[in-house]
């Protein structure tokens, strides 16, 4: 929940100070700035809770403490890159292979019953993914709208 409020807030903003700069909106700069301030939120997570993350891995992969801490580098290298002209497109591509690969952990993880935060077996579960995967959906095609279109 808290990565869509900070996309959409995120949004907002960068629309209205678009608006106040070029007297006009700018929506794909202010969708890409959304999603690289959402994807730099999502990354200090992964160095936060390193250790709730590495919980939502499955046991046959190894290294999960590397891996958790290699995505928020991921991240925080995707949302540099959807501001850079010259690799927009391809960080959208690659952006969203990233956000279906990550998809499998976000359903173990609800499987589990995985609170990253509190790194215990005590989240919400099921139910979980009723707003994780619509959610993973929308980051998917805000990427394609606003990098890819």
């Amino acid at each position: 929940m808290k990565p869509l409020v900070v996309l959409i807030v995120v949004f907002v903003i960068a629309l209205g100070v678009t608006y106040f700069m070029q007297h006009e909106a700018n929506i794909n700069v202010s969708g890409r700035i959304a999603m690289s301030v959402m994807l730099l939120f999502t990354a200090i997570g992964h160095f936060k809770f390193t250790k709730g993350m590495a919980m939502m891995l499955p046991a046959f992969i190894p290294a999960k403490k590397q891996m958790v801490l290699l995505t928020g580098f991921i991240e925080t290298a995707a949302a540099i890159g959807l501001l850079i002209p010259s690799t927009i497109k391809i960080t959208g591509i690659l952006l969203i292979v990233f956000f279906v690969l990550i998809l499998p952990a976000n359903i173990y993880a609800a499987v589990k019953k995985i609170d990253l935060e509190k790194a215990n077996y005590n989240g919400s579960g099921l139910n979980y993914l009723w707003f994780r995967i619509p959610l993973q959906m929308l980051f998917i095609g805000w990427v394609y709208w606003f990098a890819l279109k």
